[in-house]
């Protein structure tokens, strides 16, 4: 039975090393995507309550980041506590700011439009409102495709009346193949923002995707933590251009 006690040795190293090996996932010390600046020269994070508060002058020196969306919202009333302060704060350093809203299935998408803009200024310089589309943390209930893509048009109708700008669609993978593979025409224009924290999604041109979540724990100075990792598709040029233009 020596062979027993043996495996039971080798099961327990494993186990351990799994346990270990997750733990310093969850920590940030090690992730699956590393995009170069060369090839992606803008990159930055995503952030919410969760991180609690943060030094943004510390992470205004990181030359990696050069964007930051907040958490602005979330469903036809709840709204993050620390985004106004984030919001504030992030006017005082170079970085590109922008506001996202978790779209809840329970809600219908007009109460959360007039939600996200009582909380979210539109003003000069500032990114594309994002919509947070997941399953991930939401409600139980799993609307049709069709209902679904009628309440992102009422959210996004609303949106569109104080900024005229394209929003963009953050998908899993998963709300993607469920609600929006093959039924892109029944959703308004968007840009989309997809997510993949094991590899790059692929593409030729900037067509299928315009920014990329490729890190989930990511490490950055400032942040206790770890944080959401984005890139953007485009050179600094095609990004300024979606920042929002002084009203003459």
């Amino acid at each position: 039975m020596k062979w027993l006690a043996a495996l039971a040795v080798v099961l327990a190293l494993v186990a351990g090393a799994l346990t270990a090996g997750y733990q310093t996932y969850l920590l940030g010390w090690w992730r699956l995507n590393y995009p170069s600046l060369e090839r992606f020269p803008v990159q930055g994070i995503d952030v919410s309550h969760h991180q609690g508060k943060i030094d943004w002058p510390k992470v205004a020196a990181d030359p990696r980041i050069s964007f930051v969306y907040l958490k602005a919202t979330e469903g036809g009333d709840h709204k993050d506590r620390l985004f106004q302060q984030n919001w504030i704060a992030l006017k005082d350093t170079r970085l590109a700011r922008g506001a996202y809203h978790f779209f809840t299935f329970c809600r219908p998408g007009a109460d959360q439009a007039k939600n996200l803009l009582e909380s979210m200024p539109i003003e000069a310089g500032i990114l594309p409102l994002a919509v947070d589309l997941e399953f991930g943390g939401n409600c139980d209930r799993r609307p049709s495709v069709e209902d679904m893509a009628k309440e992102v048009h009422d959210f996004v109708r609303i949106l569109r009346s104080s900024d005229d700008r394209t929003p963009i669609f953050y998908v899993t993978a998963e709300f993607f193949e469920r609600y929006m593979a093959g039924h892109e025409s029944l959703y308004p224009a968007h840009a989309l923002w997809r997510r993949n924290i094991y590899s790059e999604p692929r593409q030729e041109t900037c067509t299928n995707w315009s920014f990329w979540q490729f890190a989930a724990q990511g490490l950055v100075d400032g942040i206790s933590g770890p944080v959401d990792l984005n890139a953007f598709c485009g050179d600094a040029a095609a990004f300024q251009r979606l920042l929002k233009p002084q009203v003459p």
